[in-house]
């Protein structure tokens, strides 16, 4: 049997990795573990975080251009 994990021992676990990795860093490794773990969830339940997509949705879009486009429209002339 897996004895329990009391406080103590999640403190000495957090002071070891602050220790290991730095304080810059534990931030981004904890970020990293909790993505991997919501995606290894995800991929076995079979959820997605992402919305689903509709096939007949279309969008629309402005061109880019690469040139300066003016304003079209009629400045005011001052008499």
């Amino acid at each position: 049997m897996m004895p329990n994990v009391g406080p103590l021992e999640i403190i000495l676990v957090l002071i070891v990795a602050l220790v290991v990795f730095g304080p810059k860093k534990l931030p981004d490794l904890g970020h990293s573990l909790g993505k991997g773990i919501r995606e290894f969830k995800g991929s076995v339940t079979g959820d997605s975080d992402e919305p689903p997509r509709l096939e007949s949705a279309r969008v629309d879009a402005r061109p880019i251009t690469t040139h300066r486009v003016e304003d079209t429209t009629a400045a005011p002339t001052h008499r």
